[in-house]
C-alpha cells in the first residue's frame, strides 16, 4: 500500500516554511510520496500579484529538486478554469491505483474555509484529511486550536465527527477522517517576501539559495 498525500496552494513565491512542513508531515504520517500541486487559478485569491505558473512550478522544482519523494504535478496548471481541489482529488483517485491511499494536507486556516469550497461535502467523502497546525504565537494553547477545529468541523460538516485522541483524528461512520499534526511554527509568509522583494530587501534564509537566485535571474516581484 503506497501513501501519497496532496498539498496544493499558489505557492507565491514557495518559501522555506512550506518545504518545512510538508517534510515534517510526510515524515509524521509515515507518507512515501507528497504531490506538491501549484493552483493555475486560485480561486479563494487575488491574481494581482501573482506570477506566470510556469514560474511558480520552476520555483518548486528548484526547491524540492534534492529530494524525489517530493513529485511536482502541473495537473491544475493544465486544467482550463479555476483550480477547484475536488476536481484534482477526483484526479488522482482515478489515476492512481486502487492499492494507494492518498491523503489531503492543508494548513488549519484554509481548513476553517473549506465550507466555501466547490462540492467542498464531497472531499470528506472522498479523500482523509490531515490538517496542519503551526501557530506562531505560543501564548495560543493547542488546546484551543483543536477546539476551534472541532467546533468547525461538528457545526459545518457533521455533528457526528467526533475526536480519538489515541489516533489524533476526528473520526466519522460514514467520513473520511480528519487528522490533526502539530508542524513547528514558521514566521515566514510569501506575503512578507513579495513584500521585501519589492522594497529591495533580502529573502536569505527565507526561501531556498535555489529560489532566490532564480527570482533575481527573472526579476519577479519587483
Amino acid at each position: 500500500m503506497r501513501r501519497i498525500g496532496l498539498f496544493g496552494g499558489t505557492f507565491n513565491p514557495i518559501h522555506l516554511g512550506h518545504v518545512q512542513v510538508v517534510r515534517e508531515v510526510k515524515a509524521g504520517f509515515g507518507l512515501d510520496e507528497i504531490l506538491i500541486i501549484p493552483s493555475a487559478l486560485p480561486p479563494h485569491k487575488e491574481l494581482n500579484g501573482v506570477v506566470d505558473a510556469k514560474d511558480r512550478l520552476e520555483m518548486i522544482r528548484l526547491a524540492f529538486s534534492d529530494d524525489p519523494n517530493f513529485v511536482i504535478s502541473d495537473v491544475e496548471l493544465e486544467r482550463s478554469g479555476p483550480s477547484y481541489t475536488i476536481d484534482t482529488v477526483r484526479h488522482f483517485k482515478s489515476i492512481l491505483s486502487e492499492n494507494t491511499e492518498l491523503y489531503l494536507i492543508v494548513g488549519l486556516d484554509a481548513f476553517l474555509e473549506i465550507d466555501t469550497w466547490k462540492s467542498y461535502n464531497d472531499l470528506f467523502l472522498l479523500i482523509p484529511l490531515i490538517v496542519m497546525s503551526r501557530t506562531i504565537n505560543k501564548e495560543n494553547s493547542t488546546k484551543s486550536e483543536w477546539k476551534s477545529l472541532k467546533n468547525y468541523l461538528q457545526s459545518k460538516i457533521s455533528k457526528e465527527y467526533t475526536f480519538s485522541f489515541a489516533q489524533s483524528s476526528f473520526n466519522h461512520d460514514k467520513k473520511q477522517p480528519v487528522c490533526v499534526f502539530n508542524v513547528t511554527p514558521v514566521d515566514i509568509s510569501s506575503t512578507t517576501i513579495r513584500k521585501r522583494i519589492k522594497a529591495g530587501r533580502s529573502i536569505k534564509r527565507l526561501v531556498p539559495d535555489i529560489v532566490e537566485d532564480f527570482i533575481k535571474t527573472k526579476g519577479l516581484y519587483l
